[in-house]
């Protein structure tokens, strides 16, 4: 996987992340996805961060 295609999703409750790819010519906005938080045991919305 190409590093430059990798973006960061954030949980800001719990600091939990997971690592993803956006194509950044299709989509220009922020990416936000629900996924499985461990420590919430539960779905939330993950949002896109910084590297």
């Amino acid at each position: 996987m190409s590093q430059d295609s990798l973006i960061q999703l954030k949980n800001k409750g719990t600091g939990e992340t997971y690592w993803t790819r956006k194509n950044k010519k299709l989509v220009t906005r922020k990416v936000e996805l629900k996924k499985y938080s461990a420590k919430l045991r539960k779905h939330v919305v993950f949002k896109e961060a910084k590297k």
